[in-house]
């Protein structure tokens, strides 16, 4: 019975006696106000619910497992040669290495054109830096006379005019790699003076003439096949800035007055006369001269390589040691070695204008490090103040290059200028116009991850990198050389862009009834509150 009582009693919709309401022209006014509010908020949240999913960004720990980062870059040295241009790569956690894999390099030209391959990035060919076979000191070489000719500004252009082949030694009193050359080079010298001496004599000979001691001096410096000479760099430091030159020992031939080329294959007296014999065929068509100062520096050097045998590619040994040790298979090793450098440096095409680009990509440690360009020689001293390391980016960017096609086709959903955040650096110029800078390069990372479009696990999100750029002037010792730096530094914030879906059908209808019965409720109010104040003002 008290049950029954209780279920009688409640009534959540009482209802008022028609006779106790009163319709207002303020009432009616505030109804037709409550409507249309409701109708515009009706609306905005239909709009709202039928727009699709939004963009989310989550910020958490980069918990990434991956332990390299993947580096791509596209970047011209303006002013300097793909002889020196090295990328190394060094690493907070310890490492440090010179990149020999995934990175090629392309010589250019003024315009910055590429004018063909140079090779991969790598550590430079180990040459030889002296001959071995001379054996004696340069006091000991000195004993009869310097054969090598010291020039400066005034005598290096008249030896231009005045011989038709003038090799050049340009270097340092402190380069290590110079002092070991010294006693090669005037060894090269003395063959060049016998190679005169006996031209002189057999055509004095032949015309039955006697010349004195004085008289044979001077007429072999007249008929010196090539004049072979030196430029002491500290001491005539303008003349090889014009030379341009930037590493030590730098050995250039000048033919006819003009440059021909710098000679980078093996210091040793045979093969830098074999070349020269190569060069007078390139130029005249036939070997003249230089055949005969060869053979010279055959019997000088008591060796017996003449110059068809050093064109031909050494025969592979017929006893074949798996373990490539045996004594044949060395020699073997060692003379495809010299005939490689060898056939590189008649193949050398040198351009006035010492441009590289590299490209490629790096792999670096989930830590901060750099990577750097420098100019960097073994069988070279580098020149601090002859060294401009400006730049140009191309490209640089961080991660697999893929998801930048699947950004733009608009596969994922980014933010406003996220390309743009990706690589912020391409196409910016870098130009050092004074010595001893260069351009240093910060770089904050910061590990981005998508929705993949293709799967529905977390795990296999897409991730990209953002960074962000700033650049720095770095001033350096005058016997630091400069080198174009590139920091980078892993945030370990990782943001996270997702897709999230604004309403379920369920939580639009909530907001429907929230909307109906919010905006009754409030104008109701409204109107509670306007009909005490008239009512008290009646009173």
């Amino acid at each position: 019975m008290a049950s029954r009582r209780w279920a009688a009693n409640l009534d959540m919709y009482r209802k008022v006696p028609v006779d106790l309401l009163e319709g207002t022209k303020r009432g009616s006014f505030m109804s037709y106000f409550a409507l249309f509010i409701m109708f515009a908020l009706f609306l905005a949240e239909t709009r709202s619910f039928l727009s699709g999913p939004i963009l989310v960004t989550d910020l958490s720990l980069d918990g990434s497992k991956e332990k390299k980062i993947r580096v791509n870059f596209n970047i011209t040295m303006m002013d300097m040669s793909c002889d020196y241009a090295t990328v190394d790569l060094v690493s907070s956690l310890g490492t440090e290495q010179n990149v020999t894999q995934h990175v090629t390099k392309y010589k250019l030209d003024a315009e910055g054109v590429r004018k063909g391959y140079h090779g991969r990035n790598k550590n430079q060919k180990d040459i030889i830096t002296s001959d071995t076979l001379v054996t004696e000191t340069l006091d000991e070489l000195h004993t009869n006379g310097e054969d090598a000719m010291s020039l400066d500004a005034t005598t290096f252009e008249f030896a231009l005019e005045e011989y038709s082949f003038l090799f050049v030694d340009f270097y340092a009193s402190w380069c290590s790699h110079c002092k070991a050359l010294s006693p090669t080079w005037e060894a090269l010298a003395e063959v060049m003076r016998i190679v005169a001496e006996d031209t002189v004599i057999s055509e004095s000979l032949e015309e039955g003439t006697q010349l004195t001691r004085e008289q044979l001096e001077e007429a072999h410096k007249v008929r010196l096949p090539v004049m072979v000479a030196k430029v002491d760099c500290v001491m005539h430091e303008q003349l090889c800035r014009d030379q341009k030159i930037s590493g030590y020992p730098t050995l250039r031939l000048f033919a006819d007055g003009k440059f021909k080329a710098d000679y980078l294959a093996d210091r040793e007296v045979i093969e830098m006369t074999h070349w020269l014999a190569s060069v007078e065929t390139e130029l005249y068509g036939n070997v003249g001269i230089m055949e005969l100062v060869h053979n010279v520096a055959n019997e000088y050097m008591g060796t017996n390589e003449t110059l068809t045998s050093m064109k031909e590619i050494p025969k592979t040994p017929q006893r074949h040691d798996p373990a490539g040790k045996s004594k044949e298979q060395v020699e073997w090793s060692e003379k495809m070695s010299k005939h490689r450098r060898r056939t590189e440096q008649l193949n050398r095409k040198d351009e006035d204008h010492p441009g590289c680009n590299l490209s490629g990509f790096l792999w670096v440690d989930r830590a901060p490090g750099n990577f750097h360009i420098q100019a960097r020689s073994n069988s070279h001293d580098i020149a601090a103040h002859m060294t401009n390391v400006s730049h140009e980016v191309h490209h640089l960017s961080f991660g697999n290059p893929g998801i930048k096609y699947q950004v733009e086709k608009g596969l994922v959903t980014y933010p406003p200028n996220f390309l743009e955040t990706m690589n912020p650096m391409d196409g910016n110029v870098y130009v050092n116009p004074n010595e001893h800078e260069a351009f240093h390069h910060y770089l904050k990372i910061v590990t981005t991850e998508f929705d993949d479009p293709f799967t529905n696990t977390k795990k296999n999100n897409l991730q990209a990198y953002q960074l962000q750029s700033n650049s720095q002037l770095s001033f350096y010792r005058t016997d630091i050389i400069p080198e174009a730096k590139f920091s980078y530094d892993p945030s370990p914030i990782s943001v996270y862009y997702r897709k999230k879906v604004k309403k379920r059908w369920y939580d639009y209808i909530t907001s429907l009834m929230a909307i109906i019965g919010g905006t009754f409720t409030l104008v109701g109010m409204l109107e509670h509150s306007v009909h005490a104040m008239t009512s008290k003002k009646r009173r």
